[in-house]
């Protein structure tokens, strides 16, 4: 996939996010599993930590999961996050960016969302991806490539 199917979701702030981004910004878009665990919190407060830089390069962040907007709500104030999470309990912005697949905890398999992350140009063209994401540095290593853009 090169070009994303232009889509409106729903975030927290009571916003309705355009993707592409109908402001003309990039838009980096973090896929994570589940809201409040250890590794999803690591990764939220580091895209917090970094995000007046990715502002100052036109670029806004959102993390996406399968949780309501309750719950999202609930994340965002327990950590202070300072930007938006979408909520995708349809999961058809999960469908179309491919990364729901088939995982394994103690043994058992499931169906459950792999740790992603997208750049989406305002024209809607994956600038780049990456899967499987490993949490540890993966804010700063988004940061750099925004920088280049």
């Amino acid at each position: 996939m090169n070009k994303i199917n232009p889509i409106t979701c729903v975030a927290t702030s009571d916003l309705k996010v355009q993707i592409p981004d109908d402001q003309g910004r990039n838009i980096v878009l973090y896929f994570y599993p589940k809201d409040d665990t250890p590794g999803c919190t690591t990764e939220g407060q580091d895209f917090t930590r970094l995000n007046q830089q990715f502002i100052n390069h036109n670029t806004v962040v959102y993390g996406v999961s399968r949780e309501s907007i309750a719950s999202h709500d609930k994340f965002i104030c327990k950590y202070d996050f300072n930007f938006d999470l979408i909520s995708d309990s349809d999961e058809v912005l999960c469908n179309q960016f491919g990364v729901i697949q088939l995982k394994k905890l103690y043994g058992k398999e499931y169906l459950g969302i792999v740790r992603s992350t997208f750049i989406i140009s305002p024209e809607g063209n994956i600038l780049q991806h990456w899967d499987k994401v490993r949490v540890k540095g993966h804010a700063d290593e988004v940061l750099e490539i925004i920088k280049t853009l």
